[in-house]
């Protein structure tokens, strides 16, 4: 009788991984394994190696973001609505902040590379409901709104995440959005009220 694999040692095996890689510990077959009730056969029944480990925790950190998405109630407001996507994208880097560098290390493969750009898509689509609901010109490409949005966001998260700037930092991310969201044909005042909404949908975090 073929034995099933079980979920949750996958699961268990990922969380621990990111645990590790939380305290700068090293990542090798044996200290993966230790403290979680499984032999090192599981690394490779669940993941092929520790090659497929790593296309694995790359794979969950873009998971963990389409599920932050996802999560974000749409607004009738569509700038509030992308505001509070990217307030979204910081919150789970912030929570994440593992899981959120190896998402973004391109010498490792990702299992599903669809997945992974379904998670722009998100942006894209809201970029696109604030642009035909009349707040952004009709020529606006979203896809390229939504890229340099993205760029905000990463760029703030990484000088705060695991850089040297204070949570406050984040604060940041109001003016800045403002400012390319009236790049792309908002009105200022009205803008500056949306962003600061959809961004105060973040979560409280310490100074």
């Amino acid at each position: 009788m073929v034995r099933l694999k079980d979920p949750a040692v996958r699961t268990r095996l990922i969380e621990r991984a990111a645990q590790m890689l939380r305290a700068r510990e090293p990542i090798t077959l044996r200290s993966l394994v230790a403290g979680t009730g499984v032999s090192t056969m599981a690394v490779y029944t669940y993941f092929g190696g520790m090659d497929g480990l790593w296309k694995a925790l790359r794979q969950e950190g873009f998971t963990r973001l389409a599920d932050r998405f996802a999560s974000v109630a749409v607004s009738n407001d569509p700038v509030q609505h992308l505001a509070a996507l990217s307030a979204s994208y910081v919150d789970n880097a912030l929570d994440h902040p593992d899981l959120y560098r190896v998402m973004f290390d391109a010498s490792v493969d990702l299992e599903d590379l669809g997945a992974a750009d379904a998670t722009l898509e998100y942006l894209v689509q809201a970029v696109r409901g604030a642009r035909d609901g009349g707040r952004f010109h009709a020529d606006v490409d979203p896809l390229e709104l939504a890229t340099q949005s993205w760029v905000i966001d990463h760029g703030l998260v990484s000088l705060v995440a695991n850089g040297p700037l204070p949570h406050s930092t984040l604060d940041q991310g109001i003016p800045l959005l403002t400012a390319l969201f009236v790049q792309a044909g908002d009105e200022p005042d009205r803008c500056r009220v949306s962003v600061e909404k959809g961004w105060e949908q973040r979560a409280p975090r310490e100074a």
